[in-house]
């Protein structure tokens, strides 16, 4: 076969692929929804639908926040949001017992029984079980061909329990909280599953470490990824002063307080900076306490979510982004951050810690700077070597975002999950 048969071969097996997907509808589970920190869900919702898949939303949990995303307005109005128990609830339940009592009865004893060895997951099941029974019914009617849940823990048991009772495929994406904290049940889930994702190859050492090769080998990686047109910038602002980002959760795992002492530090230096700390959580009282405390007002500024818009904003005008990432007392740790993917596509150079999946996107001394956790002194370090070095920022700005383009692109990994998906695709048992 000459290079013009293998170019039509290949055009007609992507032309063959794109009609299979637009003949797809795929009902994705997350535990809430919309939720500002999980930008990367609704991303990866919006890229298959770009691709023709039909995605019907089915969240735990109605979330509801200040701000919100634009972009998921739309289906914010189509999600099929339940309470814990209603009246369709209890009618879901007794259809498949009274239809499918094997599997109804087996499915709740095996629901318990798995996660009884976890109170957090016990409590989850309890309360999510006949709302997932419901879901079940749902997406029967809606004539979803397949299932996939964001996060391991209550989504991906959600799937599972549609899976029983209806037969359609389920996958599930495992991050890293989800993940790290608890692995009750979480060999039988892969089990279960069609396949199950991962977003980074430190998560798949993680689970050969704690299941077991065999359920390991049942992983795959795609990662998280953005589409860097959006967040291109033609030039970094002037200075001084040094604007410096930080785009995360206030919560004990994204390492805030290391980055405070960092400032002080950089202030003992006489450095000419500010930092944003944009994101909003439980600690937000507690770090403008310390900003107060270590007399840092003239220099960070908290500032809440913001929305994609404003995000930008804020991105195109910093000159590096800081993410001091370290691991809490009860396990979390980060999967890959979105957060530093956006900015390595603004050409930004990022500050970042050497824990769990960053490595795999922040190659030290090449796309980024890589610190140890917790480790304020180094974070200085890394901040002030920025500062007086524009070359380096412009080198490290090019090839985090030549990097995030070759690896972590929003819509070559929802081409690789929607692979996946058509690849298990089997007829699923339709009930009236």
């Amino acid at each position: 076969m000459g290079p013009a048969q293998g170019r039509l071969s290949a055009t007609s097996a992507a032309e063959e692929q794109a009609g299979a997907a637009r003949a797809l509808t795929v009902a994705y589970v997350m535990s809430r929804f919309p939720k500002i920190t999980e930008t990367f869900v609704l991303s990866e919702m919006l890229a298959l639908a770009e691709q023709g898949v039909r995605v019907e939303v089915f969240p735990l949990l109605r979330e509801v926040e200040a701000v919100e995303h634009p972009e998921a307005r739309e289906l914010v109005r189509r999600a099929h949001y339940r309470p814990f128990l209603d009246l369709d609830i209890l009618r879901a339940n007794l259809h498949f017992l009274v239809r499918a009592p094997r599997a109804y009865l087996g499915t709740v004893a095996q629901v318990l029984l798995r996660t009884a060895p976890s109170p957090n997951f016990l409590a989850g099941a309890l309360a999510f079980l006949p709302k997932s029974v419901l879901f079940a019914r749902e997406m029967q009617r809606a004539g979803v061909d397949h299932v996939h849940a964001h996060f391991a823990n209550h989504p991906a048991l959600t799937a599972l329990v549609v899976r029983r009772l209806t037969g359609i495929p389920f996958s599930f994406t495992a991050h890293g909280s989800d993940l790290h904290v608890d692995q009750t049940a979480l060999s039988w889930k892969i089990a279960q599953a069609d396949f199950a994702v991962t977003v980074s190859h430190y998560n798949v050492e993680f689970v050969r470490e704690r299941a077991g090769a065999a359920t390991a080998a049942k992983l795959r990686v795609i990662h998280c990824g953005v589409d860097s047109t959006r967040y291109a910038r033609e030039r970094e602002p002037a200075s001084p002063p040094f604007e410096i980002l930080c785009v995360a959760a206030l919560r004990e795992v994204k390492g805030h307080r290391h980055l405070l002492e960092a400032c002080r530090l950089l202030c003992e230096r006489g450095l000419d900076f500010r930092c944003h700390l944009v994101g909003g959580g439980p600690l937000a009282r507690r770090l403008a306490d310390e900003v107060r405390r270590l007399d840092l007002g003239e220099h960070v500024r908290l500032h809440g979510p913001l929305e994609r818009g404003r995000l930008l904003e804020r991105l195109r005008a910093a000159h590096a982004l800081v993410l001091p990432s370290i691991q809490d007392k009860a396990g979390r740790r980060e999967g890959i951050p979105v957060t530093l993917m956006e900015a390595m596509s603004c050409s930004l150079p990022v500050v970042a810690s050497r824990i769990s999946g960053i490595p795999e996107l922040v190659e030290d001394g090449r796309s980024g700077l890589l610190v140890p956790p917790g480790d304020a002194p180094a974070i200085a370090d890394a901040l002030a070597r920025l500062a007086a070095e524009p070359e380096l920022r412009a080198r490290l700005g090019r090839a985090a975002r030549e990097r995030v383009q070759r690896d972590f692109d929003l819509a070559a990994g929802a081409r690789a999950l929607a692979e996946a998906i058509l690849a298990q695709r089997r007829p699923v048992r339709r009930q009236p």
